[in-house]
């Protein structure tokens, strides 16, 4: 049974005839008169009769008509709980991040936004977007000129984040105001672990100063990187607003001359979730923390 027809056979029963059946619900009458046929198809019992000029319910349609204001009020009440739901700013949102994000991002917006579920992931960037099938948002980040996210997800642009060359204070290049790709022809590096964006990064700069990357050491945990490079004279590409080097004064940050070379940090989301006003909520206090981020 379908809530047309029940709908129609209410009505028939109110309103006595087909005509006046199709003007209240702004149909035409050979529709109104095919639902009810359906609807008698599926009865063992007739479901009306002729009643002079009036078209009347059997005592079987009475009791289904009656039946279909059950239906309509519990069909009323999802619809309700569901516009409360999308309209619930205080609901939870799940949010996933990948490191150095959740690392700059989730003390902020657990402070702005509690009731939030956080989870961090340190995945590939084409497996960013399946990550929103288990999340409201997916913090996610990409290389300039690698593809764009599928047409399944929806992707809010959050900033773009120039990649810098972190050393030590005393290596021979600290005091070079930006680094050129010639700079680093004798660089040893710490590097991602291949597969990841920034490994393909590090090739275009090599591949800019007419060499192959000397990569020494594969870690892909900024914070532990950021420590690999303080104990030695290698160097790392360390993106400039997520990365905390609070922990590491001996560490200084140099852009590179190529100001084009670095990610963008967008969110992931489902196209549905975005109509619930708590992710939105949510998502407004991302972008004020990321534009704090950015200013500092």
């Amino acid at each position: 049974m379908e809530l047309g027809q029940l709908r129609a056979l209410r009505e028939l029963g109110d309103r006595g005839s087909i005509a006046a059946v199709a003007a209240a619900m702004r149909v035409t009458p050979s529709s109104v008169s095919q639902q009810i046929s359906a609807l008698q198809r599926q009865s063992p019992a007739p479901l009306t009769f002729k009643d002079g000029r009036r078209m009347a319910l059997t005592d079987a349609g009475r009791a289904l008509a009656a039946a279909a204001v059950d239906v309509e009020v519990a069909l009323e009440r999802a619809e309700q709980a569901v516009a409360r739901f999308q309209g619930d700013e205080s609901a939870t949102v799940s949010v996933a991040a990948f490191h150095s994000a959740g690392l700059a991002l989730f003390g902020p917006l657990l402070a702005a936004a509690p009731r939030v579920r956080l989870t961090d992931f340190d995945v590939a960037q084409e497996e960013f977007a399946s990550l929103t099938m288990d999340h409201d948002l997916v913090l996610a980040h990409r290389l300039v000129g690698s593809p764009p996210w599928p047409s399944s997800v929806r992707a809010e642009p959050l900033l773009f984040e120039p990649l810098d060359i972190v050393m030590r204070r005393d290596h021979p290049l600290a005091s070079k105001p930006t680094i050129e790709p010639l700079d680093l022809l004798e660089a040893n590096w710490v590097a991602v672990h291949e597969g990841f964006p920034l490994e393909r990064a590090i090739s275009v700069i090599a591949g800019l100063g007419g060499t192959e990357a000397h990569i020494v050491h594969r870690i892909n945990e900024f914070r532990v990187a950021a420590a690999v490079v303080a104990a030695s004279g290698c160097i790392a590409l360390l993106p400039r607003y997520t990365t905390d080097l609070s922990e590491h004064p001996e560490l200084v940050l140099r852009p590179l001359a190529h100001h084009d070379l670095g990610r963008h940090i967008d969110c992931l989301a489902r196209p549905e979730t975005l109509e619930r006003a708590s992710v939105q909520a949510v998502l407004a206090e991302i972008r004020g923390i990321v534009a704090r981020l950015t200013s500092a």
